[in-house]
């Protein structure tokens, strides 16, 4: 079993409420789930307006597919035009860590 963690640190282009942010960062953390199966969600600066981090996981039995699937959904979020993505972190764990 292979798990693997995303992490994403963004920066929100011309938003001015945290009503504003949610309408940002909702449609991304849906598409996740309903694109790649994953679980994600907004997991740090809630109360700031202009940043969104997002934790995102993976379980698969297959290394490929797990960075296959964390690969895709790092496209996904980069390709947004909404947002400037900051960094990314990733993080790869094995059963046998």
């Amino acid at each position: 079993m292979y798990v693997g963690t995303l992490s994403f640190d963004l920066l929100l282009g011309d938003v001015h409420s945290l009503k504003e942010k949610r309408s940002v960062v909702r449609p991304i953390v849906a598409e996740l789930q309903r694109r790649y199966a994953v679980s994600v969600a907004e997991t740090g600066n809630q109360n700031l307006h202009r940043r969104a981090e997002i934790g995102l996981a993976v379980v698969s039995g297959e290394w490929d597919h797990l960075t296959d699937v964390l690969d895709r959904c790092e496209r996904l979020v980069a390709a947004r035009p909404e947002v400037d993505l900051l960094s990314v972190r990733r993080r790869l764990h094995s059963d046998e860590d």
